[in-house]
């Protein structure tokens, strides 16, 4: 049986886009090159006729390292926890004041681009530090 080497994660959301544009800034990740003549996905997805217009948008790593991370539109919202979240590991290998630091500053810097702080968890003895978050639509997300 071969071995899966690549692997999706795929978002269910309202705006693709607004999440990809969000995702990328936290994770340095990229999205596709804007078709000619535009000079942003918003712009060209508005051109379209509406039955033209993606239901999908996609960003990933820019040397093709990680996951491509893909949004699509669906007509439903939020309405329950996330069975499935990212963990972004700003804080690996770090402990105690160094540690927390490090992610409340990250968390600071993604409230800015529109992320809920949730819940801080604060180290106890036996586990580290980590934050709890949700992104622009409010799907959870832990720094750690």
């Amino acid at each position: 049986m071969p071995a899966i080497r690549e692997i999706q994660v795929t978002v269910d959301c309202a705006d693709p886009v607004r999440l990809a544009a969000f995702w990328c800034e936290v994770l340095g990740y990229v999205c596709p090159p804007v078709p000619e003549g535009f000079t942003t996905w918003e712009e060209y997805h508005h051109s379209l006729p509406p039955e033209e217009r993606p239901v999908y948008f996609a960003c990933a790593h820019p040397d093709g390292t990680g996951p491509r991370l893909l949004f699509q539109r669906v007509p439903e919202g939020k309405t329950v926890k996330n069975r499935v979240h990212l963990d972004v590991r700003a804080g690996a290998g770090l402990t105690g004041a160094e540690r927390l630091a490090t992610l409340e500053a990250e968390c600071a810097r993604l409230v800015a681009l529109g992320a809920t702080h949730v819940k801080t968890l604060y180290a106890d003895g036996e586990e580290e530090s980590c934050i709890l978050m949700r992104d622009v639509e409010g799907n959870e997300f832990d720094l750690d």
